[in-house]
């Protein structure tokens, strides 16, 4: 059991015929069912072609009504890519993976915007997870995204994350401890995204096969505190947290997330505080997140 995908999800690459694309769809191939994964790409200009014996097609409706796939990750340029997040949501894909960092704030308004029409004029809603996202696995079955699949895990543990190379860290450190993970999943950290962690904690919450969850979250924006309020009413199990950013001015815009803190509930040791406040077990020291794990099982 997993959240989002598993061994048998059908993934279209956006971006395949690229350096980045071409590059992580082939280690994405290589690991676990990855092969029977991967089964279309898209490239107005290429269609008919094949990258590693996968067919490409000139659009995502094309390549969903001839592979059947759910799933697409994108791989493509700023400039280009919120497009490709609205032409996967025109085709009705179940869920949408953007990798790309740097699409312009307007661009993701807009396209959030669409999403939203589309949905209330009773459309099928597509979950977009990212941009700017390592995207997510369910070890032993498959990865779609940036991650090292090395390092994962078949086990118990769900772990979700602003911060790619933070997932990365927690899911080492629950390998270690011989724990394992049901799925990491890396949100982003972009200022407009799509699924938060309060989405995330919900399917967590009701997956049987996940037992605990590390949340991992970062200055800027009130989504860990909503998701904190959330699982003090309804979560069940137990959730180490971790928010990056201790250090961080008020008022400074920091890093590649794009995260500005007010000065106000946004600040690390103001989540961290809400976390705690709501049941969570708190640690202000990255390196302890697999460890206080443990204790709590």
């Amino acid at each position: 059991m997993s959240i989002l995908i598993n061994k048998d999800t059908k993934i279209i690459t956006q971006g395949i015929t690229g350096k980045t694309g071409q590059f992580h769809t082939e280690k994405c191939m290589e690991y676990a069912n990855g092969k029977n994964c991967f089964v279309a790409g898209v490239h107005p200009k290429k269609a008919g072609e094949k990258v590693f014996d996968v067919p490409i097609f000139a659009s995502v409706k094309d390549a969903r009504a001839a592979s059947g796939a759910t799933v697409s990750v994108i791989y493509v340029p700023p400039a280009g890519a919120a497009d490709a997040i609205w032409e996967a949501c025109e085709a009705d894909l179940d869920l949408v993976i953007c990798i790309t960092e740097g699409i312009p704030v307007r661009d993701m308004l807009m396209v959030r915007n669409k999403m939203r029409q589309k949905e209330a004029r009773g459309g099928k809603k597509t979950l977009l997870l990212g941009p700017n996202c390592p995207g997510l696995i369910t070890p032993d079955e498959v990865k779609i995204g940036i991650m090292p699949g090395h390092i994962h895990r078949k086990g118990r543990i769900g772990v979700v994350s602003r911060s790619g190379t933070l997932t990365y860290e927690a899911v080492a450190q629950v390998t270690e401890l011989g724990l394992g993970q049901s799925s990491a999943i890396g949100i982003g950290g972009d200022p407009i995204n799509g699924i938060k962690h309060i989405d995330i904690m919900r399917m967590f919450n009701d997956d049987p096969d996940t037992d605990a969850v590390i949340m991992i979250g970062e200055i800027g924006g009130p989504d860990e505190a909503e998701a904190a309020r959330w699982c003090k009413d309804h979560m069940k199990k137990p959730i180490v947290g971790f928010i990056a950013g201790v250090t961080a001015p008020a008022g400074k815009r920091m890093g590649h997330a794009g995260a500005l803190i007010s000065g106000g509930a946004d600040t690390a040791e103001a989540k961290l505080a809400i976390m705690e406040e709501c049941g969570f077990t708190v640690t202000r020291n990255p390196s302890e997140m697999g460890k206080l794990l443990k204790s709590l099982l």
